[in-house]
């Protein structure tokens, strides 16, 4: 049978291994900042995105629905929808309720 040979045999010590020192920044952020502002280097950072339209507040409400219906409709509906809730003090699932219930109502009377 063939032996291994031992590839660190001729070797007395094991090396020892240490980590190399961080290298000297050689110009300071500071003055990199300075030079740029007085050449006029923009910046590379993304800009800031433009104040959006006001949010509404989120609607947190549990009613026991659980069943998500969603349909596309344009901005001003919505916003009619939403003044809808709020002036009846109801949730969006309550008045959608109360607007089918109404058209129901309708259909039975023609």
């Amino acid at each position: 049978m063939n032996e291994r040979v031992n590839p660190f045999a001729i070797l007395k010590e094991a090396p020892a291994f240490t980590t190399k020192p961080k290298p000297e920044k050689p110009v300071e952020t500071e003055a990199l900042a300075q030079v740029a502002e007085d050449n006029n280097f923009t910046s590379r950072q993304a800009p800031k995105p433009a104040k959006k339209a006001e949010r509404r507040k989120p609607r947190i409400h549990r009613t026991g629905r659980n069943v998500q219906f969603n349909t596309k409709a344009t901005p001003e509906t919505v916003a009619r929808f939403y003044k809808l809730a709020d002036e009846k003090k109801v949730t969006l699932g309550e008045l959608f309720e109360m607007a089918i219930d109404a058209l129901e109502r309708e259909g039975a009377e023609s």
